[in-house]
């Protein structure tokens, strides 16, 4: 094998370098260059269990890089921002920072995760425990 990433073509003509690959050793594209080097949302707050869906706005196909495409199709029924990370196989803060571009373009909408309920007051719990032993 030669240097700089090639090896001889299969007919052995060493004038004809076929440059080979490795599929294991991972992405082609470095996280931060999907980014543009950045590694915080702009516009939107994402956390990893908000819903995310694709709007009907029209996209300009040619336009969108294709990790953004790739969101967009996903996004074609609501799913969270913790799916799409695993479906693309991309670290979610690189999905988080695709997603609010998305989100600024208008290409996509984004529902923040419901609030947690407050929980119960110790009283309501006291009556319901003591109910209980009443049975």
């Amino acid at each position: 094998m030669s240097s700089g990433g090639y090896r001889e073509s299969p007919d052995g003509d060493p004038k004809k370098p076929v440059f080979y690959s490795d599929v294991g050793a991972g992405p082609l594209v470095r996280p931060y260059a999907m980014t543009g080097g950045r590694t915080r949302a702009m516009a939107t707050t994402l956390d990893m269990i908000s819903v995310v869906v694709a709007s009907r706005r029209e996209v300009d196909w040619a336009a969108v890089q294709p990790e953004s495409a790739s969101i967009l199709k996903l996004c074609r029924r609501p799913i969270s921002v913790a799916e799409l990370a695993a479906h693309m196989d991309i670290p979610m803060t690189v999905v988080k920072v695709l997603l609010s571009d998305l989100v600024g373009k208008g290409f996509v909408l984004a529902r923040a995760p419901l609030p947690a309920a407050e929980n119960p007051q110790l009283n309501v719990l006291q009556a319901v425990l003591d109910g209980i032993r009443r049975l």
